[in-house]
């Protein structure tokens, strides 16, 4: 095919003055085409207005465009291809031209349906959007795939990465709270797909059902929820590219590294390094482009948002609550009684009563036990040999000097004797700290006895606190007790009956409560006798 050089040189030869013949012989070109380029100052591109003539196709195209139009409502994967449709067209419609005529008419048919977008920019402080990427790390323990939140904003696309142990809701619950400490603003919309764990139904259109915690952490900041329609990514292109450049830029090569903690430093490193950069036909970075999103956005308010999800639960006869498929442990006083259990990514707390009674590392695993040794030791006293028996006091490590304890009380008091009292002194724990209670056993020397350990744990205890004249020791012995209506009740009783003026009595005790002497049942309290 000429080019518009082998015209231009024509056209240049004629201008000399040769003539049409001349420039034939001389260029090994027809007349006919020296003509064209004198009439022409470039090559003139035939375009094709329709799919090439293909008389014996035509008769079947209404059948293939019946079967395209069936396909829409067939499943994703089981379509025709131009290869099926032609093996088709032979077998039952008796087709006897090629397979080109078929592939050239379907792909006209894909160049009419493809789909075309408007050009959109998005307003500063307006919009950010959120999702998923995942990433293969090398840990010490081996490679593995983690998953990792990216929040953009739409204006200026100044990007927030974290790895996350999960994509669960508190995971995304605790990464939209570090992203917006991170930036130091709220976007007035955040766009997400449509994952389970924020969206729980999808409904027509752009309605939602919201997870009730994922509504609560909106109302906090606030933002208002948005998603796109299923299956439609373009919706929110910024945080899809962004997701590009952590698998292809960030996360290449593999990053090898100890701990989540450190992965999620190379990340902030990586956002911070992405805001001195320019992206597209901008002309201002992503830093001076984000500084118009902060002045516009929404402030982080003062007070953060508590990031878990919360579960009532019931704390069943081994004292234990049932969270993730794993039972985590309480004390001793909280067993069949309901309490709420907050489950965030690092760690489980349950709460009674309006206090954190019991906090637990995070288990992902599938039916773990997470006990602690000190929840179980009011029981141990009434079940001694649970202490050899139950893996949660086998596999307690001590330091050494609480065997060589138990070895020695056993040896002087007899197997049965001796372990009651290193029972006594465990529970010594749940209200002193271990070095202390280990000090105490090292002073014990000669014949220790849990009394003796018991008496030297309180006196270190005395000279290590507060002195019990200060303030803070005087604040620490002041408690309110729970009103008793019951009292009430009876000065009614009283004054019915005329009984006013009598001598007074002593107020009886409420039901349930403890008379002049109580033996402790609490987790980790020792057996001791109260005025």
């Amino acid at each position: 095919m000429l080019s518009v050089d082998h015209f231009a040189r024509m056209r240049q030869l004629h201008r000399d003055g040769l003539t049409i013949r001349q420039i034939a012989d001389q260029l090994h070109h027809s007349p006919k085409t020296i003509l064209k380029a004198l009439n022409h100052p470039e090559p003139v591109r035939q375009t094709r207005a329709g799919p090439r003539a293909a008389p014996v196709f035509g008769p079947f195209r209404a059948v293939v465009d019946a079967i395209v139009a069936a396909d829409e409502t067939a499943p994703r994967k089981q379509r025709h291809t131009a290869q099926q449709i032609f093996r088709r067209l032979v077998a039952e419609h008796g087709y006897t031209g090629s397979y080109d005529p078929i592939r050239r008419h379907l792909k006209h048919r894909r160049l009419d349906r493809r789909e075309t977008f408007i050009p959109l920019d998005h307003r500063p402080g307006v919009r950010a959007e959120a999702d998923f990427g995942h990433i293969q790390v090398d840990f010490p323990d081996g490679r593995r795939s983690v998953p990792v939140l990216i929040v953009t904003w739409s204006y200026s696309n100044a990007p927030f990465a974290l790895a996350l142990p999960t994509e669960r809701t508190e995971a995304i619950l605790h990464g939209l709270v570090e992203a917006f400490a991170f930036f130091g603003c709220v976007p007035k919309e955040l766009w997400w797909d449509n994952p389970a764990t924020v969206a729980v139904h999808v409904l027509r259109g752009r309605e939602r059902v919201l997870h009730p915690r994922y509504t609560a952490l909106a109302s906090h900041y606030p933002f208002t929820p948005k998603f796109c329609l299923p299956a439609t990514a373009t919706e929110k292109p910024r945080v899809e590219n962004r997701v590009y450049d952590l698998q292809r830029q960030w996360a290449t090569p593999v990053p090898q590294v100890k701990d989540l903690a450190e992965l999620n430093v190379h990340l902030r490193q990586c956002c911070v390094s992405a805001r001195g950069r320019t992206c597209g036909d901008q002309t201002l970075t992503v830093e001076d482009r984000f500084g118009h999103d902060r002045a516009a956005a929404w402030a982080v308010p003062q007070r953060a948002f508590d990031a878990c999800i919360v579960q009532p639960a019931q704390v069943d006869k081994y004292q234990t609550v049932r969270f993730d498929d794993n039972r985590y442990s309480v004390p001793r006083r909280w067993a069949f009684r309901a309490v709420t259990v907050k489950g965030y990514i690092d760690r489980v707390v349950m709460v009674a009563d309006g206090q954190a009674i019991a906090s637990h590392p995070r288990s992902y695993g599938h039916r773990d036990q997470v006990l602690d040794p000190l929840h179980f030791l009011a029981v141990l006293a009434e079940k001694p040999a649970a202490l050899d028996h139950a893996p949660v006091y086998r596999d307690w490590h001590l330091p050494p000097a609480f065997p060589a304890l138990r070895q020695a009380l056993e040896d002087r008091l007899g197997a049965r004797t001796g372990c009651r009292h290193f029972i006594r002194v465990l529970q010594l724990l749940a209200h002193h700290p271990l070095e202390r209670v280990e000090q105490a056993i090292a002073e014990a020397r000669g014949r220790p006895d849990a009394a003796g350990i018991a008496a030297t744990v309180e006196r270190l205890a005395r000279t290590s606190d507060p002195p019990a004249g200060s303030r803070d020791s005087r604040m620490a012995r002041v408690g309110v007790p729970r009103p008793d209506l019951a009292r009430f009740d009876l000065l009614l009783t009283r004054s019915s009956q005329g009984d006013v003026n009598h001598e007074p009595r002593a107020w009886p005790a409420a039901e349930g409560q403890p008379q002049a002497v109580e033996t402790a049942h609490d987790a980790g309290r020792v057996g001791e006798t109260r005025p």
